[in-house]
């Protein structure tokens, strides 16, 4: 089976604020194979997760796929891991602002408050129980892409207009912190 890349919705697609279906047959070839394409599209677009939501799926399913890349030069490395009906069962009292970005959401950048540390349970593509804990970037990706899973968007969670800016100035400010 071959995996293809696939169109990410953007803002304004009325799938992105839906809360998403649980998925009740992890081992159904659709859903294996929408894993597949939502790996692919996620290498591809330079994204470091991608939601089910984005490709206009409505399903609670997400990749946590963490590498350094064009958009997130900094980022660890990991191995790319679909994460099937998500939750988060414990957090730090911590709460760091950091910057992120969406596919969905193109040309913006964004300071968004989130915890540090996180406990989760999810379900592998093998349809076996996971928990793990994430902390600093791996655990904002999967507080980003979760959002995605109820309809919440990065911007949702920005405490002012101030705390955002366009991919241009972003990109700027990684490369004076990447000088200093």
């Amino acid at each position: 089976m071959v995996a293809e890349l696939l169109p990410i919705i953007e803002l304004g697609n009325p799938t992105l604020r839906q809360k998403a279906s649980f998925v009740e047959d992890i081992h159904h070839q659709p859903t294996q194979k929408l894993i597949d394409d939502l790996m692919a599209t996620v290498a591809k677009s330079n994204g470091v997760g991608i939601a089910a939501p984005q490709v206009a799926e409505s399903s609670r399913l997400f990749i946590v796929a963490s590498r350094p890349n064009q958009r997130y030069p900094n980022a660890p490395e990991m191995e790319p891991t679909a994460m099937i009906n998500p939750a988060i069962i414990a957090h730090s009292t911590e709460v760091v602002k950091g910057w992120e970005g969406c596919l969905s959401i193109p040309g913006i950048r964004g300071l968004v408050p989130r915890y540090e540390a996180i406990e989760v349970e999810y379900i592998d593509r093998n349809g076996k129980p996971q928990k793990q804990e994430f902390t600093d970037f791996v655990a904002r990706i999967f507080q980003h892409e979760h959002d995605h899973l109820d309809g919440i968007v990065f911007i949702d969670r920005v405490e002012s207009t101030i705390d955002m800016i366009t991919e241009q100035e972003y990109q700027k400010l990684m490369a004076k912190d990447a000088k200093k």
